[in-house]
């Protein structure tokens, strides 16, 4: 893509002209900055900071998108239900299941679990995740709502995007964090240097992670238990914001949570407790999930 940049965008940072441009997050810019993938004025662009000047030559090499894995039923998908009506329903995910198809997980999802139990799911929201207005990792286990309707879809959206959706999870992280009780609000981005992560970046999404200590531990090692409650959604948010405030989740292999100083099952992370006002009724409804069996032993190890 070639751009000739006019007098109204002159003056501007490149990394925000190409994002405009593209319809990129700043965060993937930054990633195509890094790979020499932008130039001005035929000259490779080194810094998102960089100024535009009214006629330089914008050149930039937009990677084509990789078409999305289609999802289909799969009846012997087990997706562990705790509510459905004609709305909405809420799964109880468990660890290793992934919730949409994506880059290596094509089969064996939540949504093709449900697309064979709920057929009216397919023509619900985007067709490569139907009904799915939120997600959880690979990894981490517990509560998340899906839309059944078009209607239900909306509302849920508008709901998580006004904050209005209350979602708390429990997790164990390193140490224990001062004060007892806090807000990480830091902007949450893609990794420069490994685009398979999430880091705390200037040019970043807004993020922000209000968390509680509930119970701290000193041996076999110092942790504490925490509720995190999420009030953005950004990929990876708790386990970037733990990581950056030097207290990351036990048991995380990506951001620097896995020691072999105690051995876990998995991740230390259950989304226990989910809150929404219903699309259809409007009434406020809230379910809760225990913590499961292999994160219940980890915490029966601690004193």
């Amino acid at each position: 893509m070639i751009e000739r940049i006019p007098a109204a965008l002159a003056g501007e940072r490149v990394d925000r002209v190409v994002a405009m441009l593209t319809g990129l997050t700043r965060a993937e810019v930054s990633d195509l900055i890094a790979e020499g993938a932008v130039a001005v004025r035929g000259r490779v662009v080194v810094k998102p900071s960089v100024r535009l000047a009214e006629g330089d030559e914008l050149a930039v090499e937009v990677p084509d998108a990789a078409p999305e894995p289609v999802a289909v039923p799969e009846p012997d998908v087990e997706v562990p239900i705790v509510h459905a009506d004609d709305d909405v329903i809420v799964v109880d995910k468990p660890q290793e299941l992934v919730v949409h198809p994506g880059a290596g997980n094509a089969r064996g999802t939540m949504v093709a679990g449900l697309l064979a139990r709920f057929p009216d799911l397919a023509g619900v929201g985007e067709p490569e995740r139907p009904g799915i207005v939120h997600r959880l990792d690979k990894g981490t286990s517990g509560l998340l709502v899906v839309a059944r309707t078009p209607d239900a879809y909306d509302s849920l959206v508008a709901q998580l995007s006004s904050r209005t959706v209350e979602r708390r999870y429990l997790t164990l992280v390193w140490g224990v964090p001062e004060p007892a009780t806090g807000v990480v609000d830091a902007p949450i981005g893609r990794s420069r240097r490994d685009p398979t992560r999430m880091a705390v970046s200037s040019t970043g999404r807004e993020a922000r992670t209000r968390y509680e200590v509930l119970q701290r531990f000193t041996e076999p090692i110092d942790a504490a238990l925490l509720e995190c409650r999420l009030e953005t959604g950004r990929t990876h948010q708790i386990r970037v914001h733990l990581a950056a405030i030097e207290h990351p989740v036990v048991g995380d292999p990506r951001y620097r949570g896995k020691r072999t100083s105690f051995v876990t099952p998995r991740m230390f992370l259950h989304a226990h407790s989910l809150t929404f006002d219903h699309p259809r009724t409007g009434e406020r409804i809230s379910f809760r999930s225990p913590l499961p069996a292999d994160l219940q032993e980890v915490l029966d190890r601690l004193t």
